[in-house]
């Protein structure tokens, strides 16, 4: 119970109003935002109520998750995505792989089902930051076959980067094509990076055999291989908007990937 005298919290704002399933203009397909995450509360707060909006507004059904990392690793924003995938549940039937400092600024923006393949929403042309022809990171849709197909993403890649670029060639390998938007004349204005670099620095660390290895294929691990527990799971609303809030142990081998620890 509170204590008497505790202030009062404020009620949310009501969320956006959500037609009933069965109206027919909202897409048959169901969207698993897979978010990972780790301690950037103040991108949160401004993620879940903002795309929750965006994506009930272009009327695609959704259900936003938040990959909360809580061990003591170091981040892996892959293994994450694999654990999302595995625990989105029956009812979503595609994914995206989305960076919780990204929005979408531009409402031309395709997040519908990717049929014909891996659609890369955060595209070379448009991302505020990265432009080399192979990135797929920031936000990528996949369905969950395609997703199955390429065996989910690489568990090796600890600390920040180069997992995304692992998976371009995995997406390759599988035979699929990256497909990009078209029509979109925002350029880099397109999104709103909110990462601040001064505040959240990047681990960029690069610890024993880890930056040979980063530029390596891996032909056996992702989906198949993931290992992690889940603390809780919980279902919350930030400023009216509906999340799961999944809190994920990842585990290492640190035979096989000693650079998942500082030393």
């Amino acid at each position: 119970g509170q204590h008497r005298g505790a202030p009062r919290q404020p009620c949310p704002p009501p969320a956006p109003p959500q037609p009933p399933h069965e109206e027919p203009s909202w897409a048959p397909h169901r969207l698993a935002l897979l978010v990972p995450f780790r301690e950037r509360f103040e991108e949160l707060l401004a993620f879940v109520p903002y795309m929750h909006r965006f994506l009930s507004q272009k009327r695609i059904r959704h259900r936003i998750f938040i990959l909360n990392q809580v061990d003591h690793f170091r981040f892996n924003r892959a293994s994450l995505i694999n654990v999302g995938f595995l625990e989105s549940g029956n009812d979503t039937d595609y994914i995206a792989m989305h960076d919780v400092d990204l929005l979408p600024l531009n409402e031309h923006l395709d997040y519908s089902f990717p049929e014909a393949g891996p659609f890369h929403v955060a595209s070379p042309e448009l991302h505020p930051l990265y432009h080399y022809k192979t990135y797929v990171g920031g936000i990528l849709l996949l369905t969950k076959q395609h997703y199955e197909l390429c065996n989910g993403m690489s568990n090796r890649f600890w600390g920040w980067g180069r997992e995304d670029d692992e998976f371009y060639r995995r997406i390759k390998g599988a035979g699929l094509q990256v497909r990009r938007p078209s029509g979109i004349t925002t350029g880099y204005e397109t999104f709103q990076h909110l990462h601040d670099p001064a505040w959240r620095k990047r681990d960029q660390k690069r610890i024993a055999a880890q930056k040979q290895e980063q530029f390596k294929v891996d032909r056996e691990g992702g989906l198949n291989n993931v290992r992690y527990r889940i603390e809780s799971r919980t279902d919350l609303s930030v400023a009216g908007a509906p999340c799961t809030v999944l809190n994920i142990l990842l585990d290492c081998d640190t035979n096989e990937t000693p650079w998942c620890t500082f030393g």
